[in-house]
């Protein structure tokens, strides 16, 4: 007489399991190896969120730009919530010198996430490619999100921020020189130079 057929006999390692080992494999230095496991736990679950992640991090770490950005958009095809693989697209589209697909990234993923860091980091894009209105435009946004969300840090912080832009960006600041002086803008103009 035979003895009990187990079903789970024959069953391979789950996605978990894989993506364990594939950052295991990474921290000894073996990136091929890790990049085959995160692959195999994407062929088991292709909804799982730590490979798609750990893969394009890989990929990114390696060099591997133009790789890591099509992981990262395979990712937000296959799980439309990974908000976390919109950023690193965002910043890899950064590094690749595409600034404009890169800002349309990191503005949805800090709207998606509600994470005043990533209208932080696009705030310092603009100051870094000389866009200083955007910028100033920028910081306006986390100072009403800060007033909102009640942040006392973030908004002195951005208060801050916005009252030293409006004195560097000056006459080409709509909101604190307007053109034809008029009731409404003067107000806009007074709160703007405020800060609030």
């Amino acid at each position: 007489m035979c003895g009990p057929i187990h079903g789970n006999a024959g069953a391979g390692p789950s996605a978990d399991e894989l993506v364990r080992q594939a950052q295991a494999h990474e921290a000894a230095r073996e990136e091929d190896v890790a990049a085959r496991r995160y692959t195999e736990a994407l062929s088991i679950e292709a909804t799982h969120a730590g490979a798609w992640i750990g893969l394009g991090d890989l990929r990114m770490r390696l060099g591997e730009l133009a790789e890591a950005e099509r992981v990262f958009t395979a990712a937000r095809a296959r799980v439309p919530s990974l908000s976390r693989a919109l950023e690193r697209r965002a910043r890899i589209r950064w590094a690749m010198g595409r600034h404009v697909e890169a800002e349309a990234d990191l503005e949805q993923f800090a709207e998606e996430t509600g994470d005043s860091s990533g209208f932080r980091a696009l705030a310092g894009w603009f100051g870094a490619d000389g866009r200083t209105p955007r910028q100033l435009a920028t910081w306006r946004r986390l100072l009403r999100w800060a007033d909102e969300r009640e942040d006392r840090s973030l908004y002195a912080e951005a208060r801050l921020m916005v009252r030293a832009l409006v004195a560097l960006v000056g006459d080409a600041d709509p909101a604190s020189c307007p053109i034809e002086p008029d009731s409404t803008r003067s107000a806009l103009a007074n709160m703007a130079r405020r800060g609030r």
